[in-house]
């Protein structure tokens, strides 16, 4: 990831650029007053939860029987609400 020093003052002039940059070229801007960095504008990064990543907060996570009853009872609900996409080759 590409790291650039520009002053608040830049930025701001050219603040749609920056952020422009930023989304697309993954820019990270440091920004600086007076010669001190003051800020970042950097991308976001999207977290993505993996089913292995679910297992191991499952595994590793006691829930007393409340909160286990609780889960359960949202998950059904979750998965009445969620429909299979319509397989249009069959």
């Amino acid at each position: 990831m590409k790291k650039m020093k520009i002053s608040v003052t830049e930025a701001a002039r050219n603040f749609a650029d920056c952020v422009n940059r930023v989304h697309y070229q993954k820019v990270t801007f440091v920004l600086l007053r007076n010669g001190e960095a003051v800020a970042r504008l950097v991308p976001e990064e999207k977290k993505l939860c993996t089913a292995k990543d679910w297992a191991r907060l499952l595994r590793d996570n006691k829930l007393s029987d409340e909160e286990a009853k609780l889960w359960r009872r949202d998950l059904r609900q979750a998965r009445k609400m969620l429909k299979a996409p319509v397989n249009k080759w069959r």
